[in-house]
């Protein structure tokens, strides 16, 4: 798998039809806020700088690029459920990465063209933290790779009634 591989708008069906299903999510506000002050006491620093400065980490660096366990990851920031366990898969690319979201209203998708690239940057749509970015390269039925910063997680484990 080439994890350098970005792919323009128009080239790739799979991020079309994705980015128009969550469209709707783009109008809808985010309903928690937190000041920054009471982000920097609670998150690490890199915790901080990936989800609110929409940074990344290093690639194999995350706690949760090997986690095998079943459970909920869900944003670090907010406690949103954003990913099931059963979505997760081995892409190779140093991050974690999922095929699918617990729910597409869960995330944000919106177009990036930073650093003269074009990708889909995902965002948690309770409290707008950064979690990532989606490809076009994942396992099928999707396509669709989630590939998801660690410290943009938190994971708990499935538990029985």
């Amino acid at each position: 798998m080439n994890i350098l591989r970005i792919v323009k708008e128009d080239e790739s069906p799979v991020i079309k039809k994705l980015e128009a299903a969550a469209k709707p999510n783009l109008s809808k506000p985010c309903e928690k806020k937190f000041t920054e002050e009471e982000l920097k006491a609670r998150l690490t620093p890199t915790q901080f700088r990936v989800t609110q400065e929409k940074g990344t980490e290093k690639a194999y660096s995350g706690k949760y690029i090997n986690k095998k366990e079943e459970g909920i990851f869900q944003c670090i920031v907010c406690g949103n459920h954003i990913f099931d366990s059963d979505h997760k898969f081995a892409s190779g690319c140093g991050w974690p990465s999922f095929s699918d979201v617990e729910n597409l209203d869960k995330v944000k998708l919106v177009r990036d063209t930073s650093h003269g690239l074009n990708r889909l940057e995902v965002s948690c749509a309770k409290c707008g933290a950064h979690l990532g970015h989606v490809f076009d390269d994942g396992p099928k039925p999707s396509g669709i790779r989630y590939c998801v910063n660690s410290a943009s997680l938190d994971f708990r484990k499935h538990t029985t009634v």
